[in-house]
């Protein structure tokens, strides 16, 4: 029964093979098949190992034989390249559908609409730099319910650049080899990032120097926005905990800045023994809650409801120092938390070394001293903001400016809790708390009413702060570029350029993004050639976020990807840039 279904399957695709080229004429010989080709890398290296990866697309209403059909008269579909400059490798085929046609009683092996074919193909070491044509070519038949077209062949071209060993390669279509079965030998070209000058710096000098290059970093990290909450956080806290004598204020500042370092150390030890980045742990909403949850308990020592202080025992053996020391450390620990998710590519650079490097002391040392640079500065603030109370009639006075420190701490918690509530109330949360902190300085906190200079600097405060609620509730009319939300789906059917944001709502830089640059007329008239997404990584622990930040190697936000018509990535972006700096990198870009 068996040879008779055979045979009759074999005369079958006799029949619609002799008929296929009437077929073809009916159809005006079109074919049903049609490629598009990707490359794993922008650039190659002689003697190394890369991927390609072939989009087949065939017509509603074909499908092609797999390249390991059930029967043996059937033609394979076979994937090639033009082996004249590269050598092919292994190939890899996608899962094949059986498909039941009523002649048969075997179901055939097919593909159908849209399938990835990949392969991994070696650059020869003698290979010059330059740009290479690399013809793939893909074997098959096509059939559809009626008829068989005769086995025929469809070809693509890509262009593949050889490039010098120095020269920075890019991972590329990330989102097609993902797609791919397909493991690279240890020949594989591994890319070299753009933010490489950390790495290369603290490769090519001595330890000592590659620490004080760090350290440099940390200062230069107070200019970022990310730091600016920690200013008025720091006077308030030392303004209100310390009784300005200098010794205790140095004491405080140093435990301050050990608590930020003891942070910092800890992310390079855990970027060194996992090979990942800390900062999404940060940017938990368990961690989230707790900075909150901290923010306000330190305001309410500005309150007066409590004040720090170490066990007696210890306070005895420090010969009476007050509690104000534990509370200055345990304050840097959360600042160092703060600012840790967004302080721009510099820190970018360093973990990423770091988790090459793979060495946990080495890592501890690095972050400790990037955090002693970070901290320096707010040392001399805390000695700056504890002589406060030295100030004339410090009493009444002193107490009026920690209510005034205590409600920046709890704007500053109701901040970061922002990304974790409705987007329909956050808007409102801050203003509104603006107003409410006004009305209680000016009708409900009497504390130095009596003296006139500070009344007058209370109403002034109010004032500002009910202006600067109103003025942020006014919807606004500024333009900007025209953003798409990112979706898999658009960003592979796009044929134009595009511009990725990857960005956060707890991301201070990330707004002053939408703020400055991406409304400015000249950068958005430039951004019609684009595409334009953003990404929103704001639920840093959710899969879809996680498998997004491995998809395109997020470190850090923001980060904005320039990718030109070709689906190769031309720009990253790390931290903020003016729209000067951000329209010359999209002018060029095709």
């Amino acid at each position: 029964m068996k040879s008779i279904s055979s045979f009759l399957t074999i005369l079958f695709f006799t029949i619609l093979s002799v008929n296929s080229s009437a077929s073809a004429q009916i159809g005006g010989g079109i074919k049903p098949v049609h490629l598009q080709t990707y490359q794993s890398f922008d650039k190659v290296y002689p003697g190394s190992e890369f991927k390609i990866a072939v989009k087949v697309m065939v017509d509603s209403g074909w499908h092609i034989n797999s390249d390991k059909p059930n029967e043996d008269f059937l033609i394979p579909s076979q994937f090639s390249i033009d082996t004249s400059v590269f050598k092919m490798g292994k190939v890899a085929y996608p899962k094949a559908l059986d498909l039941k046609l009523e002649i048969s009683e075997t179901p055939l092996s097919v593909w159908e609409s849209e399938v990835y074919v990949g392969a991994l193909v070696n650059a020869p070491e003698n290979l010059a730099p330059g740009k290479y044509l690399l013809p793939v070519y893909l074997d098959y038949q096509a059939c559809n319910n009626m008829t068989c077209m005769p086995p025929n062949t469809v070809k693509d071209t890509i262009e593949i650049e050889v490039a010098d060993k120095k020269a920075v390669v890019n991972q590329i279509h990330s989102d097609v080899f993902d797609k791919l079965n397909l493991k690279s030998s240890s020949q594989e070209i591994t890319p070299v990032k753009k933010d490489d000058s950390v790495s290369s710096l603290l490769e090519s000098n001595g330890l000592i120097i590659g620490l004080l290059f760090v350290f440099l970093g940390g200062l230069a990290l107070n200019l970022t926005p990310c730091v600016y909450p920690l200013i008025p956080i720091t006077i308030g806290f030392f303004g209100g905990q310390s009784e300005g004598k200098t010794s205790r204020l140095v004491g405080m500042g140093l435990l301050f800045v050990v608590g930020m370092a003891v942070t910092y150390s800890v992310i390079g030890v855990v970027t060194a023994l996992t090979g990942s980045v800390f900062g999404a742990l940060l940017q938990s909403p368990v961690v989230i809650i707790l900075i909150a949850l901290i923010f306000v308990v330190l305001s309410l020592s500005m309150f007066g409801v409590y004040e720090f202080k170490l066990p007696d025992s210890l306070v005895a053996k420090a010969g009476g120092a007050k509690g104000g020391m534990y509370g200055a450390f345990f304050m840097g620990l959360t600042m160092g938390i703060v600012a840790a998710p967004c302080i721009g590519p510099f820190v970018l650079g360093l973990v990423t070394y770091t988790a090459a490097k793979a060495d946990p002391f080495f890592g501890f040392l690095l972050f400790f001293v990037l955090a002693v640079g970070l901290g320096t500065p707010y040392l001399f603030l805390a000695i700056f903001s504890g002589k406060i109370k030295q100030l004339p009639r410090a009493g009444e006075w002193m107490e009026a400016v920690k209510h005034i420190f205590g409600l920046i701490l709890i704007g500053m918690a109701i901040y970061f809790l922002l990304p974790l509530l409705p987007k329909t109330i956050t808007p409102y949360l801050l203003p509104s708390f603006m107003v409410i902190a006004a009305v209680y300085l000016l009708f409900f906190d009497k504390n130095a009413n009596s003296v006139k200079g500070f009344r007058v600097f209370k109403v002034i405060f109010s004032i500002v702060l009910v202006a600067v609620a109103v003025y942020s509730l006014i919807p606004s009319d500024k333009q900007t570029i025209e953003w798409h939300p990112y979706t898999e789906t658009a960003v592979i059917g796009t044929q134009k350029a595009m511009i990725i944001d990857f960005y956060a709502d707890w991301c201070i830089p990330c707004k002053e993004l939408d703020a400055m640059t991406f409304t400015d007329p000249e950068v958005i008239q430039q951004s019609k050639k684009f595409n334009a997404f953003k990404a929103d990584l704001t639920k840093s622990l959710s899969d879809e976020v996680s498998s997004l930040r491995t998809k395109y190697n997020i470190v850090g936000v923001p980060t904005v990807l320039i990718i030109n018509s070709r689906g190769e990535e031309v720009q990253r972006i790390t931290g903020f840039v003016n729209s000067n700096e951000f329209l010359k990198i999209i002018q060029n870009v095709d």
